[in-house]
């Protein structure tokens, strides 16, 4: 019973790891916490290429974490903020904070 309880677990805790897992993800996120950000604003606070920025935030639109908003001013201004399933990785991610601190 308990093999099979694995098997259930651990591809949605590989897929997990490899999301969060990827460079660049967790700090994105992590930035993402204190609120909404323009791509300039996230650009300028990580040490990322813009072309890399922007592939990474795809890639948590795409999974559901990150939603971008497009406001038609002049000029066209764009923010990215998390999702509540963004969000709801927040207490993971303080939690891997707090833990870097103490033992890395």
């Amino acid at each position: 019973m308990e093999e099979q309880a694995n098997t259930t677990l651990c591809p949605r805790l590989s897929k997990a790891m490899d999301l969060i897992g990827k460079r660049w993800v967790g700090l994105i996120l992590y930035e993402l916490l204190t609120g909404p950000k323009r791509f300039n604003q996230m650009e300028s606070a990580l040490p990322i290429s813009g072309r890399l920025l922007s592939e990474r935030l795809k890639e948590l639109e795409k999974e559901g974490l990150v939603e971008r908003s497009v406001y038609t001013e002049v000029p066209v201004r764009v923010e990215y903020k998390l999702t509540e399933k963004g969000l709801s990785m927040g207490d993971t991610i303080n939690a891997i904070e707090k833990w870097s601190k103490q033992w890395l």
